[in-house]
C-alpha cells in the first residue's frame, strides 16, 4: 500500500478578505489542482473574497460556501477561511449549480444530477459508488434542502449523498453558495468527486430516543411550523414532555432536548428552531402533519465524535482528509459546555476542514445537530491478481 498525501488543507484568520484569500491561497495551491472547496465567515464582504478567490484561482474549479463557524487545520474558528485543494491526478471532480431553489422541481433535479453523473463517467469511466460520493452545498435558508436532497439521491443512486446548509453566523440573515466565480443565493451546488483512494461517508450524533412520543397533529407544512402535538398546543405540549414550562423554553433547552425520528431504521435527529408567539414551534427540518417523533437526550458528545472516528481509522486508516458538516447547534452545545478546543483537537488530529451548518445532509435526507461528512485514506489498496 503506498500513501498519498497529495490533498492541501488551508486556514486564513485575517480579517481582511483579500489578504485571507492570499493566505489560504498561499496554503493549498498546488501544480494541476481538479477541485479546490472552501468554507468562509459571512462576516466577509463577499464580493472582494469572490473577486480574490476567482483571481488566484483562475481556471480552477472552485466551489464553496458561506458558514456559521469554520473547520480547519487551526482547529474550530469563526471569521476565517478554510478549505483543501485536490489534485487532479488523484481526484476527478465535476460540479454544477441549481439555481432558483424556490421554483425547483423534483424531475428538473433528477435530471440535474443524472447529466452530472454522465459528465463524470465520460471524464472518468471507472467511477462506481464504492469510490465516489456527492457533496451537496445549499443556501441555508431556502427551507428546501428536503426536496433537494432526495431528488438528487434518488437520481445518484448508490452513489451516496452527503452535504451541509450554508449559514451566517448567528445572524439568520442571507447565505450563499460559491460557484463560477461568484456568490449566491436561492442556490445549491452539487460536487461529484471519485478517487482510487478509500472513501467513507459518516453520519455521527450524540443523542438517543427515549420512549416519550410526540404525534404532530397540525402544521404549516411549507414553513417548517408545528401548531399542535398530540391534539394539543406545541410549544405547552413539548415542554410538559421535557419537563419545563412553555415559557422557559429557548434555544438551550431546544438543543439539549431535540426530536428523533426512524426512517428506514435509523434515527435522524429533527430540531426546534424556536418558539413562535401563536405558541408553535418552528423547526429546521421538514415536519408533516402525522409524524412520530421522540423526545431524545444526548450522551457524552466528545467520547461518541472519538468513538466514531476510532471506527473510521479501523476502516481506512488514519484519514488523509476528513470533509465535516457539523450543525451550528452542535457548536452551540460544544462552547457552552466548554468543550471547543478539546472538539477541535478532534478535528484537527482527523485532518479534518468543514463548517459549521444550518442543517446537514445524509444519503438524501436532511438532518440537524448531526455531524456528517466523508473520510478520504491516504493510501490506495494494492490490487492482487488471481
Amino acid at each position: 500500500m503506498k500513501p498519498h498525501n497529495s490533498i492541501r488543507t488551508g486556514q486564513s484568520c485575517a480579517s481582511d478578505p483579500r489578504e485571507a484569500v492570499r493566505e489560504f491561497f498561499a496554503q493549498v495551491a498546488q501544480p494541476g489542482m481538479g477541485l479546490v472547496l472552501f468554507f468562509c465567515s459571512s462576516e466577509y464582504d463577499l464580493d472582494v473574497l469572490a473577486e480574490e478567490m476567482d483571481r488566484l484561482f483562475a481556471g480552477v474549479q472552485v466551489v464553496g460556501c458561506t458558514t456559521a463557524g469554520e473547520i480547519g487545520p487551526l482547529g474550530y474558528r469563526e471569521h476565517s477561511i478554510s478549505g483543501v485543494s485536490f489534485p487532479a491526478g488523484e481526484f476527478t471532480a465535476v460540479s454544477g449549480r441549481i439555481e432558483h431553489l424556490q421554483r425547483f422541481e423534483f424531475a428538473k433535479g433528477q435530471a440535474f444530477a443524472i447529466a452530472q453523473l454522465q459528465r463524470l463517467e465520460s471524464m472518468a469511466p471507472q467511477a462506481s459508488p464504492q469510490n465516489s460520493v456527492a457533496f451537496l452545498l445549499v443556501d441555508g435558508l431556502s427551507i428546501r434542502e428536503e426536496p433537494v436532497a432526495r431528488a438528487l439521491q434518488n437520481a445518484l443512486g448508490r452513489l451516496p449523498l452527503i452535504g451541509g446548509s450554508a449559514g451566517d453566523g448567528l445572524n439568520f440573515g442571507s447565505t450563499h453558495v460559491y460557484f463560477g466565480g461568484r456568490f449566491h443565493r436561492d442556490s445549491a451546488v452539487m460536487i461529484l468527486l471519485t478517487t482510487p483512494l478509500p472513501l467513507r461517508i459518516f453520519k455521527i450524533q450524540h443523542f438517543v430516543p427515549t420512549e416519550e412520543r410526540l404525534v404532530v397533529t397540525a402544521a404549516d407544512i411549507a414553513n417548517r411550523v408545528v401548531t399542535e402535538i398530540n391534539g394539543l398546543p406545541a410549544a405547552e405540549e413539548y415542554a410538559r414532555v421535557v419537563g419545563v414550562a412553555a415559557r422557559d423554553l429557548d434555544a438551550t433547552r431546544f438543543a439539549a432536548s431535540p426530536v428523533v425520528v426512524l426512517i428506514d431504521s435509523t434515527n435522524y435527529v429533527r430540531s426546534i428552531q424556536k418558539v413562535n408567539p401563536d405558541g408553535s414551534l418552528t423547526f429546521y427540518c421538514a415536519i408533516e402533519e402525522g409524524l412520530v417523533l421522540r423526545v431524545a437526550h444526548g450522551v457524552d458528545l466528545v467520547l461518541n465524535m472519538e468513538q466514531s472516528f476510532a471506527a473510521i481509522q479501523n476502516e481506512i486508516g488514519p484519514p488523509q482528509l476528513v470533509i465535516g458538516c457539523d450543525c451550528i447547534l452542535r457548536k452551540l452545545e460544544i462552547a457552552q459546555s466548554g468543550l471547543t478546543d478539546h472538539v477541535g483537537e478532534i478535528f484537527k488530529h482527523n485532518n479534518a476542514i468543514g463548517f459549521n451548518t444550518y442543517g446537514e445532509q445524509y444519503r438524501g435526507i436532511h438532518v440537524n445537530q448531526t455531524l456528517t461528512g466523508i473520510a478520504i485514506g491516504a493510501t490506495i489498496p494494492e490490487l492482487h491478481n488471481g
